[in-house]
């Protein structure tokens, strides 16, 4: 099992952005699982994406389905507790936070871009996938 954060999920769609390969994680994960906020994530970094010019409208439609066909599991209930001690411990935003935890709960490894939360989440002891 495995968690995707939305700056992994977003280089899988746009143009010139380099991370893990769809591929690559699905055939060595068999569960992608998210919090519900990727939900509106993907979609908002799609609508910005959009409004900038880097893709064609007509590209969100495409890339949410085939996030839709990847069948994540979200996960609806984050430890508030954990999530705020995460967040203080380490000065991660609460978005970040609820992903660590996530992770953490499950005993998953993270899929994610962002530098700081690979610092925080080896720190934590959960494996980062890249």
């Amino acid at each position: 099992m495995i968690v995707i954060d939305a700056s992994v999920a977003a280089s899988w769609i746009l143009p010139g952005e380099d991370g893990p390969r769809i591929d690559a994680v699905l055939a060595k994960y068999d569960r992608l699982l998210a919090p519900h906020l990727f939900w509106s994530e993907i979609r908002n970094v799609l609508l910005v994406a959009e409004r900038r010019g880097r893709i064609e409208n007509e590209i969100v439609d495409v890339a949410i389905e085939e996030i839709t066909r990847l069948h994540f599991e979200f996960d609806y209930a984050p430890s508030s507790e954990e999530v705020i001690r995460l967040a203080r411990l380490h000065s991660l935003s609460i978005y970040d936070a609820v992903y660590l935890e996530l992770a953490k709960r499950h005993k998953a490894d993270l899929a994610t871009l962002d530098q700081k939360l690979i610092l925080v989440a080896k720190a934590e002891d959960i494996i980062i996938y890249s």
